[in-house]
């Protein structure tokens, strides 16, 4: 008999010992994700080819202190910023879209408080100077259909010296020649590199200036990319095809 009670007390204190350590490993889970990296996936191609719908990243809240925006539900406990660190001009960045301030935007931080925004011919224009548009070649990417087709792409240089990829679908397309904008005090002008399909802060009705509360973090690093946007990629049904349609290549990119 003590043998069996003490095989149960065994098996007691061995499920009660697991508990303990799986709820201390969610709750450790649980304060990275509040204050530090928040995961993110990426739902479209507005910032193609830096982000690709299907990649998953890891977005760091302390880049730039925290805001009722930093957290689960926002709750209105205070207002501004702590620990505030200014958003760089060239950092991509997650933001609360100001007409709801609830829905997620992911774009690049274009233009800083003060400055004058304007695209002429496709090139943006900061503060009256022409931001340095390189052709590069062209990006593969598939159309509203699913077709593959082929993007020109450019590389962009902003004035402080960050570099990244632009793609231009269609010359003289809606947002090509636009602006000036004036952008206010303690707001940011957002744009997504992929020029003709993003809606941002060039949409003044439905994106416009971004105030420096709405701002979630700075993305970091890509840790997980899967195909989904390609024809037939990533067929739930069939699961031996799941390793061919991850992107292996993209694991552990610095987002840039």
């Amino acid at each position: 008999m003590a043998s069996n009670s003490n095989a149960r007390s065994s098996r007691y204190y061995g499920m009660r010992d697991t508990f303990v350590v799986v709820l201390q490993a969610l709750a450790i889970a649980l304060f990275v994700r509040v204050f530090f990296y928040q995961p993110f996936n990426i739902p479209s191609g507005s910032m193609k080819e830096t982000l690709l719908v299907g990649d998953y990243l890891f977005v760091s809240k302390l880049s730039y202190g925290y805001s009722k925006y930093s957290f689960p539900f926002s709750p209105d406990l205070f207002s501004g910023r702590v620990f505030a660190s200014t958003p760089e001009r060239g950092d991509v960045a997650v933001f609360k879209l100001p007409r709801d301030n609830s829905t997620d935007y992911i774009k690049r931080v274009i233009g800083l408080p003060g400055d004058e925004i304007a695209v002429r011919g496709g090139q943006l224009v900061i503060n009256g100077t022409p931001v340095p548009k390189v052709a590069k070649g062209t990006s593969k990417t598939v159309d509203d259909d699913g077709l593959p087709i082929d993007i020109p792409s450019f590389t962009e240089t902003l004035p402080n010296g960050v570099t990244y990829t632009v793609l231009d679908a269609q010359q003289n397309g809606p947002f090509d020649n636009v602006g000036p904008y004036k952008v206010p005090d303690g707001h940011y002008f957002m744009m997504g590199d992929n020029r003709d399909n993003s809606t941002d802060s060039r949409a003044q009705r439905a994106v416009g200036y971004v105030p420096f509360e709405n701002f979630v973090g700075r993305a970091e690093i890509i840790f997980f990319s899967a195909a989904v946007d390609e024809p037939d990629a990533l067929n739930w049904t069939s699961p031996w095809t799941w390793p061919f349609d991850v992107r292996w290549s993209r694991f552990f990119n610095l987002v840039r």
